[in-house]
């Protein structure tokens, strides 16, 4: 991947898919397509940053129940906002996390050591792959990007990393990009997001003495075990990944040739 010349300090866990090498050896067109986690924490500098990038789309994966929770997104200038949420009522652990990403309410340490274990992660991401608000979700996500009124596309959920990153996942593997390119890119979330996991883990202590970290830090991490859950539940439902992409999520010709068009270089 290419290096970007960006950061967000507010939003750490962002980056350009650009420059990975897609279908016929072509690169990701940089500047299109950018993952992030919520923007409610942005500087002015930040947004400035945004500004620059010329987003055309934000596309919001999180429920009403997690943006109620946060600050609202700042946002440069005047880009089509897009909500949708991609949340399992029985799996609320991103509601949690969210509380506790935005300092709402750090009491929620509970909830997420509870709803919150590697299992649990696990099981989400599965759910991914065949749960219907899911499909339906991630179907609709990939049809905006495929539209080039909808691009520069920035993409995000509350941390950036599950649905966020599960959605890079599937436009990246459309696009061709080698999976263990899309595995880097996927992982590459726990270096970004280092300094906001030790910073919630410490206002936790402060709150909570007992703190079990590891108790904590599934949710707060992305792990290869959770990607391979992903993974192996497609497999197990549709066979192949194409298949998952054509049948889950109804993508056709038309759509996959128009992503390729208009993403790759």
């Amino acid at each position: 991947m290419a290096e970007q010349g960006w950061t967000l300090v507010g939003a750490p866990n962002s980056r350009d898919l650009g420059g990975l090498v897609g279908a016929g050896g072509r690169r990701v067109r940089t500047g299109m397509l950018v993952r992030t986690g919520a923007l409610g924490r942005l500087g002015d500098d930040d947004v400035a940053v945004l500004g620059k990038l010329g987003v055309a789309c934000v596309l919001d994966l999180r429920d009403v129940s997690e943006i109620s929770v946060g600050a609202p997104d700042r946002l440069p200038g005047d880009p089509r906002v897009v909500h949708l949420p991609v949340l399992d009522a029985e799996h609320p652990v991103f509601t949690y996390l969210s509380a506790v990403l935005s300092g709402h309410d750090l009491g929620a340490y509970a909830a997420l050591a509870a709803e919150g274990t590697s299992g649990a992660m696990a099981d989400i991401y599965r759910w991914f792959v065949t749960g219907a608000g899911a499909r339906d979700g991630f179907a609709r996500a990939v049809r905006l990007a495929a539209d080039p009124a909808h691009l520069p596309l920035l993409f995000h959920c509350s941390a950036g990393k599950d649905r966020t990153g599960w959605l890079a996942v599937i436009l990246l593997t459309a696009l061709g990009v080698d999976e263990a390119a899309i595995r880097a890119d996927y992982l590459r979330s726990n270096d970004l997001s280092a300094g906001t996991q030790e910073a919630i883990l410490r206002a936790m202590r402060r709150r909570h003495a007992e703190l079990d970290v590891d108790a904590v830090r599934p949710v707060l991490e992305v792990r290869a075990e959770y990607l391979d859950a992903a993974y192996a539940e497609v497999e197990r439902v549709y066979g192949s990944f194409d298949g998952y992409l054509r049948v889950g999520l109804g993508l056709d010709d038309r759509i996959i040739t128009a992503l390729r068009a208009h993403l790759l270089e």
